[in-house]
């Protein structure tokens, strides 16, 4: 079972070119990347918009997907609008009041998507989520956007980190086994481990940030996804980068 995972499409509208770069061009050729060696399943983990949620970008990415003949799920980010999202993927039956969190198997992994785009996880979001943990016999992974950490991202750090880390890393200490988690969120690679907490942040499809400014700076316009491969009883990781599109 192969997953990529992909994260900070930053989408925007058709014709528009952010930072001079093509994002949707940028997404396109992940999408191929990830056809050509034939995973199983695909991960958005959020900011799927450039700025804010907009319906026809969200119609332009589904389409994308749709074309793409992967399974696929998504979560949203800071950048999106989780409902609507939700209703222009049809998937309004994962959504909880106004956020969409939910667990399924993807192959013979538990998987756990959260949903992080008001910048924070909700108490139901979290009482839900040490369910789901007290309920699980065997190593977990999570998908989420904002990492549940200070990840040493100066400019990340002190402007845009979760709101609510100590609350959820009370949740996940908790746990009795251990727990992977794939996000975004900083335009950065970065493996961090903190307790029985596997973090592995994956770089974005827009650009990259200076990890070494405390403010912001373009580190570089390569862009990445991340395959996870759960083969052999095992799982292993790797980020694989491509050039960015420029305008």
């Amino acid at each position: 079972m192969k997953i990529i995972q992909i994260t900070d499409l930053h989408i925007d509208k058709e014709n528009e070119f952010p930072y001079d770069i093509d994002v949707r061009n940028n997404f396109k050729r992940i999408l191929r990347a990830a056809r050509q060696i034939k995973v199983d399943h695909l991960v958005v983990s959020g900011d799927l918009c450039c700025d804010e949620g907009d319906e026809e970008i969200y119609i332009w990415i589904r389409e994308q997907l749709d074309l793409c003949r992967i399974p696929y799920d998504i979560i949203g980010g800071n950048h999106d609008d989780t409902v609507m999202m939700a209703n222009t993927f049809q998937l309004q039956h994962l959504l909880i009041d106004d956020e969409m969190y939910f667990a399924k198997k993807i192959g013979k992994a538990t998987c756990i998507f959260l949903d992080s785009a008001k910048g924070f996880h909700s108490d139901d979001q979290l009482k839900w989520l040490k369910r789901q943990l007290n309920n699980a016999s065997e190593e977990i992974i999570i998908f989420t956007h904002h990492p549940p950490v200070i990840a040493g991202v100066p400019f990340m750090d002190n402007k845009y980190p979760l709101q609510n880390i100590p609350e959820i890393q009370k949740v996940l200490f908790s746990h009795r086994g251990f727990i992977h988690i794939y996000c975004g969120h900083y335009h950065v690679e970065k493996t961090i481990q903190i307790n029985n907490v596997l973090i592995q942040i994956t770089p974005s499809c827009f650009f990259q940030i200076d990890q070494n400014e405390d403010d912001f700076k373009v580190d570089h316009h390569s862009i990445a996804y991340r395959l996870i491969d759960l083969s052999n009883n095992s799982l292993k990781s790797t980020v694989k980068y491509f050039r960015g599109s420029r305008k």
